[in-house]
């Protein structure tokens, strides 16, 4: 099956970044986001309860409402972030990151997109279910946590970088 090609309007990155390196790559954008998320939810439910009075105990609602803030949050930021990996939005810092990070892994002889015990099956199976899969977050939240060799970009170019 040939791979999707996208154009995007910056360098691509990464198509189906490992979960850490998203989170890693995060900007302190992503973390003011997660964290405004996190305290919108439980504050909406405050305001809603002043401006319809239900007269009931709000604090076990306000703890779950944290919770989902947190986690929509969460979620919300790793998307950010991952827009960054493909493309889609601005990413001269991550590239940075992304060169300096995998020159010195294929300096090292390491493998450039780490290392899997995973059959080859399995990992093109989890590149296929992982891949572009933060546009669905809301249906149903899939990172990418299988280290594979499918990520849209040439590894060479690492290896160039590094014999310059």
């Amino acid at each position: 099956m040939p791979e999707k090609v996208v154009t995007t309007p910056y360098p691509l990155i990464d198509v189906d970044p490992y979960v850490g390196r998203v989170m890693r790559y995060m900007r302190p954008s992503d973390y003011a986001v997660w964290a405004g998320a996190t305290a919108a939810f439980p504050a909406a439910l405050y305001f809603w309860e002043i401006a319809d009075r239900t007269y009931s105990r709000l604090r076990t609602p306000l703890r779950y409402g944290g919770l989902l803030g947190f986690v929509g949050g969460f979620l919300l930021a790793y998307q950010r972030s991952s827009f960054r990996f493909w493309g889609w939005s601005e990413n001269s810092r991550e590239q940075e990151l992304d060169k300096s990070e995998m020159t010195e892994r294929a300096r090292l002889g390491l493998p450039i997109y780490g290392h899997s015990n995973e059959p080859e099956w399995v990992q093109g199976a989890a590149y296929r279910n992982s891949a572009f899969s933060q546009l669905k977050f809301a249906a149903f939240p899939r990172m990418n946590f299988v280290n594979h060799p499918y990520h849209g970009v040439d590894p060479s170019k690492y290896k160039k970088d590094e014999e310059s």
